[in-house]
């Protein structure tokens, strides 16, 4: 029997060495039994498209695009998904014939996560999303197709805020959810579904919202996993939400992708239990 060709992918970004998208491909191929090599693709800040036509020349057939890349790797395709040209930034691209193609998974990835991973339906509910950069632009519209009531995207700067909102107004309108823009200081109350899009857990901060935001049993996700998330996963829990990290969001988007290049979607519920076990471990 003759051997299929390995298909090789990678993710493309700056830094990548932290990436944990190698172990999680691996463990999607293991599953089907499909032959395919992840790799991590370190990009110069000043050569990302040759870098990453360097790896499609030498038989690449995609990458997933982290930081910080995705605005150029949207600009760079052929080919957008809605998804990607909605967010203005696409996270995984597909080497076709014809050129690049862009998607980005984020979005849905979260949504699964919340929906699936966590059982809690965005349906009627209202989100408080904080952070209008391109985490919360990735997520935004994928949200908005689970009908929620309302949608609140506060930000520091409210006008950043405004533009995202702007943007994604028809998306809003079309599954009859509310949507506007906030200040942090007085994004509203009784929220029941909490997102940090933000960079406060970058920089060690556990939150920029006041404990207020939360409803009585809200969820509490930050989009960040592993030692940059605890902070606000020991402010939400302290506020008496259930807390969540990005952890489950990772592993989702990832599936995501997997499906665009390979045409399956992959089981991900024992990748994220291998994966949580060992964070834990490290912790």
């Amino acid at each position: 029997m003759t051997a299929l060709p390995m298909a090789r992918y990678a993710v493309a970004g700056n830094p990548v060495a932290h990436s944990r998208s190698p172990a999680i491909h691996a463990a999607f191929a293991e599953q089907g039994g499909q032959p395919l090599v992840y790799e991590r693709l370190l990009c110069p800040l000043d050569s990302f498209e040759a870098t990453v036509r360097a790896f499609e020349a030498a038989g690449g057939r995609g990458c997933n695009v982290t930081v910080p890349f995705k605005a150029q790797a949207h600009a760079l395709a052929v080919q957008l998904s809605p998804r990607a040209a909605l967010a203005g930034a696409a996270n995984v691209l597909r080497f076709d014939a014809a050129g690049w193609f862009a998607d980005n998974s984020d979005g849905v990835g979260l949504l699964r996560d919340i929906e699936r991973g966590a059982g809690r339906p965005l349906a009627d509910g209202r989100v408080l999303l904080i952070g209008a950069g391109g985490a919360a632009a990735g997520v935004l519209g994928p949200l908005l197709t689970a009908r929620p009531s309302t949608v609140v995207v506060a930000n520091r700067s409210v006008d950043k805020a405004q533009a995202l909102v702007a943007r994604h107004a028809a998306v809003a309108q079309a599954h009859g959810v509310t949507l506007r823009a906030g200040a942090l200081d007085a994004p509203g109350r009784g929220f029941d579904v909490v997102l940090n899009a933000s960079a406060s857990s970058l920089q060690g901060a556990a939150s920029p919202v006041a404990a207020a935001v939360f409803a009585p049993g809200a969820l509490a996700v930050d989009l960040m996993y592993g030692a940059a998330a605890r902070p606000w996963l020991a402010w939400a829990h302290a506020a008496g939400a259930e807390a969540r990290d990005g952890l489950g969001m990772l592993v989702e988007q990832a599936a995501e992708a997997y499906f665009i290049w390979r045409g399956v979607m992959p089981d991900t519920a024992p990748v994220l239990r291998a994966l949580r076990a060992e964070l834990d471990a490290a912790a």
